[in-house]
């Protein structure tokens, strides 16, 4: 690892002052391009000294041949930095003593060349930037080393002591007066400076084991490095050359002989050797190595991600040096953030996937300036006015009834319902549904108030959208109906957990503009803003759901819960909402094959009743039927697949009239593949998911439908049909 990777700015910064621009200017300019170095160009000193404060460039090119326009010298005085550069006409020779006094460390004879400049302040780079980095970078070791509470002696090659921090003289019981200069082994010994401990550290030096010193920043509230607050230890596996000029650094425990098998073995003159020690740990415990998260480890609390790094980094001590690669890799991906997300090839590859990855799964952080979207959303969320003479079970007329017949089938024709209500399948639906879970009972609310409130919930929903209309509510509702109904899902799940996912699934998507959360980012709209581009949406409907639940008694199911019980079904229907948010998609499938299916394939029955995994189950349960439209009969999931490419066509068409970022380009009504994207759909999010969710509840049947369904596709795709439905014979 190059330490000085930590400090060079990549690339370097250079600063040109001045007045005008001629060819000497566009000579740096030309010659910063081919450096790939990044450049500003001032005009003006106030510009100038504002630009500088900014970005603190690590060369300025001050122009001193025009003084008429600026004071070159007193510029550089007032920034108060080096490695400036002044550029003078050809014909003065003067002194160079009052540019060097003013802050200049360089004077360039005026020469436009390309190459001239260009070689100019390459020498620059290696010479004095370097130089400045590497100056930085010693005396923020030093300073990291005096902050550290770890125990930190650093001695020469020769084991000579030449570096004791203060906690090394405090847990040792040494001033430094005693140490420095000394070799180890003419240290004085007595019982108040820990003999035993001494000596284990002595043997250390004397084995020849060697550590490893790299740094990261944290904030101790010092600037020690421009804009880097400060730096502290941390641990690597390997040795490491450090600074360019040779020095070797070692730290926190050791390396055997046998084990240093890196490209820098030779130890060089004046190589340095760092061993710490602990002041919390016995004597074995001093011989102990640290992981890199050394203050971390001195904390009470650890997240869970904290200690499997901890016993990963305990393992690598005693493995081979394959293993331990093998393991640093494993730190590697377990320290990033999307650790559930798989990652996707180019573009080129598949744009479908890219396409809806793009659409459902990113929070559309990209910004116009100026294309501001502002839904219709300020009016009031309303009653609708019907309420007052609400439907009653019995009042269903005979032909809805009808059509509800079978509505504890999967193959239930929800569009049938759709087109008997008069688009008003929720309220229905909802009515035969709750009754059938004892939802009034349980809730302890009349009839009356939840049929007000399943019609509240419709009436926000939009009927102009193609798709997530109270349609698709009615839809996830059924399907989260036909889930509780398995047999593993109600050993799992309590009452108060089945009555929070039929509620979750019919608020789920209510006031749901018809556009993705990436447009309402990039569009700037009121809801982004509000929730601040997360889980826009989701937001939203959970939000919304309890506003216009609990602001009317007439509709308020929730009014007769206690306090307690209340706050237990609150939470969990937020939680089922906002796990349909596609950016957590992965995260809840791998936790649920983890948590769930893994260790029910081993016969471990007892996770089914745990609070964490019945958390998980509801997770998968709404997000299924949420999406579980690929899983349908094939002529309701040809019909929802094209109300959700004219949803997706609608929303590229307003994305190109608005100016805003196009989220899906291949959403083009004019060129889209319908069953391509429906394959990427099932390819990518559908079918590990229900596979996962087939192996807890069993679904034979879902399982059936999708295999056929995804054949169909396949089918209209190898015949490069971009339609729903094949032309007829």
């Amino acid at each position: 690892l190059n330490f000085l990777n930590l400090f060079f700015p990549s690339p370097n910064q250079v600063l040109l002052v001045f007045a005008k621009e001629d060819s000497q200017s566009n000579g740096f300019s030309w010659a910063c391009e081919k450096a790939n170095f990044r450049c500003t160009v001032a005009r003006t000193p106030e510009s100038a000294l504002e630009c500088y404060l900014d970005k603190h460039h690590d060369i300025v090119v001050i122009d001193h041949r025009h003084s008429r326009y600026f004071d070159a010298e007193a510029l550089c005085r007032y920034v108060g930095a080096r490695r400036f550069l002044q550029s003078q006409p050809e014909r003065e020779e003067a002194s160079v003593m009052p540019l060097i006094a003013a802050g200049f460390s360089r004077r360039y004879v005026e020469n436009a060349n390309v190459m001239t400049c260009y070689n100019e302040l390459i020498q620059l780079e290696h010479g004095e930037v370097r130089a400045q980095f590497k100056l930085r970078a010693c005396n923020a070791i030093f300073a990291a080393l005096e902050q550290s509470q770890e125990a930190i002696e650093i001695t020469s090659e020769d084991q000579v002591i030449q570096y004791v921090n203060p906690a090394y003289e405090s847990i040792m019981g040494y001033q430094k007066g005693e140490l420095m200069g000394k070799e180890v082994m003419e240290v004085p010994k007595s019982e108040k400076n820990k003999p035993d401990l001494l000596e284990s550290i002595n043997s250390c030096i004397r084995k020849g084991k060697v550590s490893i010193v790299l740094l990261s920043t944290v904030s101790c509230g010092k600037a020690l490095i421009d804009n880097v607050a400060c730096i502290d230890l941390a641990r690597c596996k390997r040795c490491a050359s450090c600074i360019e000029c040779g020095c070797r650094v070692a730290y926190y425990g050791c390396l055997s002989p046998d084990n240093q098998s890196c490209k820098h073995k030779d130890r060089r003159k004046g190589s340095l050797d760092v061993r710490s020690t602990t002041s919390r740990g016995s004597d074995g415990d001093s011989q102990r190595r640290h992981s890199s998260m050394a203050r971390i480890h001195s904390m009470t609390i650890e997240a869970p991600i904290t200690k499997v790094i901890n016993i990963i980094n305990a393992a690598q001590e005693s493995s081979p040096m394959p293993v331990a690669e093998a393991l640093d890799r494993v730190l590697e991906i377990l320290r990033t953030t999307e650790l559930y997300s798989p990652q996707l090839g180019t573009k080129e590859e598949d744009p479908h996937t890219n396409d809806l990855v793009g659409g459902l799964m990113t929070d559309g952080l990209r910004r116009l300036s100026g294309n501001e979207y502002m839904f219709a959303a300020k009016h009031p969320h309303h009653l609708p006015g019907h309420l007052s003479t609400p439907l009653s079970l019995n009042d269903i007329p005979p032909q809805i009834a009808q059509t509800m017949e079978n509505e504890e089938s999967w193959d239930f024709d929800i569009f049938n319902l759709e087109a008997a209500t008069m688009k008003r399948p929720l309220t229905y639906l909802g009515l035969k549904v709750f009754s059938r879970f004892g939802v009034c009972e349980f809730l302890n609310c009349t009839e009356a108030t939840l049929r007000s409130w399943l019609q509240v919930i419709e009436a926000n929903y939009h009927s102009s959208n193609s798709y997530h209309n109270s349609c698709h509510a009615a839809d996830v509702l059924h399907a989260t109906a036909y889930f509780l109904c398995k047999e593993r899902v109600k050993q799992s799940l309590d009452p108060i957990d089945e009555v929070a996912a039929l509620i979750a699934a019919t608020v789920h998507d209510v006031d749901h503009p018809g556009r993705t959360n990436s447009f309402l980012c990039n569009a700037g709209s009121e809801l982004a803003i509000l929730y601040n581009d997360t889980a826009v949406l989701e937001s939203h409907h959970a939000a919304l759901a309890f506003q216009i639940t609990i602001r009317d008694d007439k509709c308020n199911i929730f009014k007769n819960m206690e306090r307690n019980e209340y706050r237990t079904m609150r939470q969990a229907i937020i939680d089922m909402v906002l796990a349909t948010e596609m950016t957590k998609h992965f995260e809840h499938v791998n936790k649920f094959v983890n948590s769930i299916n893994k260790p029910l394939a081993e016969s471990v029955k007892s996770i089914l009743t745990s609070p964490e995994n019945r958390i998980l189950v509801k997770r998968m349960l709404i997000k299924c039927a949420d999406i579980s439209n690929p899983c349908r009969p094939l002529e309701l999931c040809i019909e929802w697949a094209g109300r959700i490419s004219e949803e997706y066509f609608a929303q590229t068409d307003e994305e190109k009239r608005q100016g805003l970022p196009v989220v899906m380009p291949v959403f083009d009504r004019n060129t889209c593949s319908i069953p391509k994207s429906q394959i990427s759909f099932i390819d990518y999010f559908i079918t590990d998911m229900f596979d996962a969710w087939d192996a807890f509840a069993d679904l034979p049947n879902l399982m059936q439908h999708l295999d056929n369904n995804f054949k169909y596709w396949k089918g209209l795709d190898e015949r490069k049909l971009h339609t729903l439905r094949p032309p007829p014979e």
